[in-house]
């Protein structure tokens, strides 16, 4: 269970670890107490640069008997960031407490438009919304604030940018939102080095008229909100 405040998740019955081994793209080995214990990584992303061996970990104790594990891996501690949040719905979770909040006649999640399905759909008047979030969870320079996105190839990601550009040309106002679950980073760059087509994408969307958001957030062991936010389409349009 997650407790939301404005533009916060707060999670409750939470237990600290050490990271051991991931098994899969879904399971890790953690101990607890000194125990090893097989944990749900709420992230598919490759997380190198996080699940290392003996990094400080927090988990979530999950009430379910018919689950296979009984902890899902939130967040992880990481010096020169702190407390990275690594929960892949935390995202969408707080992009939509935000829209709530943001004076929208209707608010929709996991809207189909063309043949992708966006975060979000909105309304004011007659205005249409789309918005896609991503979450940043690797950081490329922590002293400039700098995070990457994707840490691994997105074909979904891309095929995203390119309905985006498309519903911007028929009137619509598209955004992809970056939330990010660092602490201290405030920027997203494309990864050219994992996927040169997601940032040639972002180029060609920016040109199109789809803005591009980087959400800045708070992350702590057990918690995440969001602090502030940068419009960075500009820095997009001239390439």
């Amino acid at each position: 269970m997650m407790t939301r405040q404005k533009y916060a998740i707060r999670y409750e019955n939470t237990v600290s670890g050490r990271f051991v081994r991931r098994i899969n793209r879904f399971i890790a080995e953690v101990l607890i107490d000194g125990d090893a214990e097989q944990v749900h990584v709420k992230n598919t992303g490759r997380l190198q640069e996080l699940l290392v061996p003996d990094a400080r970990v927090t988990l979530q104790k999950i009430s379910d008997p018919s689950r296979k594990t009984a902890y899902d891996l939130i967040s992880v501690y990481k010096p020169e960031l702190k407390w990275v949040n690594i929960d892949s719905l935390a995202p969408n979770a707080l992009m939509k407490q935000y829209l709530m909040n943001q004076n929208y006649d209707l608010v929709k999640p996991e809207y189909t438009y063309g043949d992708s399905r966006f975060d979000f759909y909105m309304e004011r008047g007659e205005d249409k919304y789309l918005t896609e979030v991503k979450g940043c969870t690797l950081a490329a320079d922590p002293e400039r604030g700098i995070g990457l996105f994707p840490d691994a190839p997105t074909k979904r990601g891309v095929k995203h940018l390119e309905e985006l550009a498309e519903a911007a040309g028929k009137g619509y106002f598209c955004e992809i939102a970056f939330i990010i679950q660092m602490n201290g980073i405030h920027m997203v760059f494309p990864n050219d080095d994992t996927q040169p087509e997601f940032g040639a994408a972002l180029i060609r969307a920016a040109k199109a008229g789809v803005q591009i958001i980087c959400y800045s957030c708070h992350v702590e062991a057990d918690s995440i909100r969001i602090t502030g936010s940068v419009s960075d389409t500009g820095r997009y349009i001239g390439r």
